[in-house]
């Protein structure tokens, strides 16, 4: 129980709960617990009715005594919790004690889909991450990517086109005339293209006359490096360095996981592409955003900057919302861009979100053309489209399910 006692101690849980057992077994190790949590500066309190949630089995303590290690205020807040426990919904009590236990929202998610209905995204699996953008020119645009930048284009379908970013990050580009969106929406979406060579990339994207937004500048101290182009169109790309910092210490260990792409063309910025996507979205209110992203999508923070928050989407892939007042865009109502996971298991998905209703569906269940994928469209609480897809073998995806990686878990 050393290590309960020192998390509570040192402020890592709020609350520790000790294994249940037979008061007979309590009553022979209590004068031990108490002496180690006196020494730490830790309250226990011997609880003989633990509080019944969704986060375990009902049967977990039946019968027995658990150790609550606490603080004062954090006992506290565990009785209100006991004592409003028959006024509150099952999840949010769920949720209230999972907080209190020092779990994150990833993992009170996964205990309520161990023991109710409960499901979110990573549990239908996500290969893959993508954003549709909207061109008047999509030949212009396709150039941009695929010659000028050397991404590898992996499906072809004359009015929408896919390049590869990192080894699970997508783009598509969309001819307007046919899209869901229009070309002249605001832009409201930047794309953060993750690189250790913003030198290389800087001089290259200079020597090509591609417009500049806000230039290179880096800072010793700083979380991240980067500067911002602007593409054919308007869209924001921000090449970034996500740099060993407080803030970045779980993302730093995923992003070595994975190389980098090597551009199509080793001319292209000498070879270097790129690691890793963030799609940055901008919010009016971002603390219901961020509800929103963890515990109805169910991604994991990653990072947090308090302003920002990245979230992980797939291994290679991310979500970023972003508080307009801090941000490179304010908020829209109208957004010209719409952002998508390639799903494993796209039918479950559907279904549970047809029968809970975790967010508003813009477009129910829909094929593509001669039956090259299938989809359906959500909306996210600051309008942003949802779009959530599965491919089909056809020759025009031929090379794009060979690179779709197995569904990526975090539990």
């Amino acid at each position: 129980m050393h290590a309960f006692i020192e998390m509570v101690a040192a402020d890592v849980k709020p609350i520790a709960l000790s294994e249940p057992m037979d008061p007979k077994m309590v009553d022979k190790l209590w004068e031990e617990v108490m002496t180690m949590a006196e020494n730490a500066g830790v309250g226990v309190f011997r609880e003989p009715e633990l509080i019944q949630t969704s986060l375990f089995p009902s049967s977990v303590a039946s019968g027995k005594e658990v150790l609550i290690f606490h603080k004062e205020n954090s006992l506290a807040a565990y009785l209100d919790l006991k004592s409003d426990l028959s006024k509150l919904d099952p999840e949010a009590a769920a949720r209230r004690f999972g907080r209190l236990l020092g779990y994150p929202s990833h993992y009170i998610n996964h205990l309520l889909s161990k023991n109710t209905d409960f499901q979110s995204l990573p549990d239908f699996g996500i290969q893959a991450t993508n954003i549709f953008l909207y061109y008047k020119d999509l030949a212009n645009a396709s150039d941009f990517y695929g010659s000028l930048l050397g991404l590898e284009k992996v499906t072809d379908y004359a009015f929408a086109k896919t390049f590869r970013i990192s080894t699970d990050a997508y783009l598509t580009l969309v001819d307007e005339a046919v899209g869901r969106h229009k070309a002249d929406e605001p832009k409201t979406v930047a794309i953060a293209l993750l690189t250790d060579q913003l030198p290389e990339w800087y001089a290259y994207l200079l020597e090509k006359n591609v417009p500049i937004k806000y230039t290179y500048k880096p800072k010793t101290d700083n979380a991240h490096d980067g500067f911002v182009a602007i593409d054919p169109e308007g869209y924001l790309l921000e090449f970034e360095t996500f740099k060993q910092h407080p803030e970045n210490e779980l993302l730093m260990p995923q992003l070595k996981k994975f190389e980098a792409l090597p551009t199509t063309n080793p001319s292209i910025a000498a070879g270097l592409g790129f690691y890793g996507a963030v799609f940055w979205t901008y919010y009016e209110d971002l603390q219901e955003a961020d509800i929103f992203y963890k515990e109805k999508v169910g991604l994991p923070l990653i990072v947090d900057q308090g302003w920002a928050k990245v979230y992980q989407a797939s291994q290679t892939g991310y979500i970023g919302l972003v508080d307009e007042r801090r941000g490179m865009h304010n908020f829209t109502e109208k957004k010209g861009s719409s952002i998508a996971f390639i799903m494993q298991d796209l039918e479950g998905w559907y279904a549970y979100v047809q029968a809970q209703t975790p967010f508003t569906l813009h477009r129910e269940w829909y094929e593509g053309a001669d039956k090259r994928y299938q989809a359906f469209v959500g909306i996210d609480t600051g309008g942003y489209f949802l779009e959530f897809n599965s491919f089909n073998p056809h020759p025009d995806n031929e090379a794009f399910l060979k690179l779709l990686l197995p569904e990526w878990k975090f539990y």
